[in-house]
């Protein structure tokens, strides 16, 4: 009886064990559900906790909320101008509707890469046959996916319930020939811009050498001009010295600015060569005091 007994109890316990976990399920905080009914969806988009469900009628379905990375495969596009680029890419996304995601999935992440990916391509396709190679090759080429993002992210909520989050190029590479124009074309657009930078600076030197020079025209003549007053007021006011000198003694005067000319006339450095007559007034300082003038 105690054996017996002992073995009802453990397979109550047993049962309840089995009930508790098949009746209860958690669903995580980075986790959406689905409850199934043979499969058919009677609870959707069940949030984080504990819940219940009718164990053997009643399954449940969990997916990841979080954000995915898809990395695409390396695809060639041809641009505006029927040129080839090779290029790598990568998509973030997130399932947002965890009914529409099973039933276009059956809830497999493999299968929704498998209808994203085509998407992707065929979006990216669509966009650099828009562009030329220039703008592909700019700075500014992530802003250029923000069309190809939005536009996918719409159509794939509606089919997929997945958000398309961000649509990233890590690489774009130019086949050989295209790499060689590029580059040329680089090439011949830096040495113009080099030319237009050049001749900017050999016009800006020319003007600064032109206003150099009339500033310099402009000094030179006021230092020519005032060079001539201060030589104006100088022979003025020698003049006045002369005439005053004179004034008080006329005959030492004269006989000062006869030595002058001497000196002037005679000196090792004159080169001059004057014919006069003896008599001339110009030598009677040089004359003897007791000889007659005449």
């Amino acid at each position: 009886m105690i054996n017996n007994r002992s073995l009802l109890i453990v397979g109550g316990l047993a049962a309840v064990a089995w009930l508790a976990s098949n009746s209860l399920y958690v669903v995580d905080e980075t986790e959406r559900a689905v409850k199934l009914r043979f499969g058919e969806i009677i609870e959707e988009n069940i949030q984080p906790g504990l819940h219940a469900k009718v164990p053997i009628t009643q399954t449940v379905r969990k997916f990841d909320t979080r954000v995915l990375t898809l990395d695409t495969d390396t695809s060639r596009y041809l641009t505006q101008e029927q040129k080839a680029v090779i290029v790598d890419s990568y998509v973030k996304w997130q399932v947002i509707d965890p009914t529409r995601y099973y039933e276009a999935t059956a809830g497999d992440e493999l299968m929704a890469v498998r209808l994203i990916q085509p998407r992707v391509d065929e979006s990216l396709r669509n966009e650099f046959g828009q562009l030329n190679l220039q703008q592909i090759i700019s700075e500014n080429r992530d802003e250029l996916m923000s069309g190809p993002t939005q536009e996918l992210d719409r159509l794939m909520r509606d089919e997929l319930g997945v958000a398309i989050l961000d649509i990233r190029v890590k690489r774009i590479d130019l086949p050989e020939d295209v790499s060689a124009a590029v580059y040329s074309r680089m090439r011949s657009e830096r040495e113009r811009e080099a030319r237009e930078w050049r001749a900017q600076g050999e016009e800006e030197s020319e003007r600064i050498k032109a206003n150099a020079d009339r500033r310099r025209q402009v000094l030179l003549a006021q230092a020519n001009e005032r060079s001539e007053t201060l030589r104006g007021e100088g022979d003025a006011e020698a003049a006045g010295i002369y005439s005053q000198a004179y004034s008080a003694d006329a005959e030492f005067f004269s006989f000062w600015r006869s030595l002058n000319a001497y000196r002037e006339s005679f000196g090792e450095d004159s080169g001059n060569m004057m014919v006069l007559d003896p008599s001339s007034d110009f030598f009677r300082y040089l004359k003897s005091p007791d000889q007659p003038e005449g």
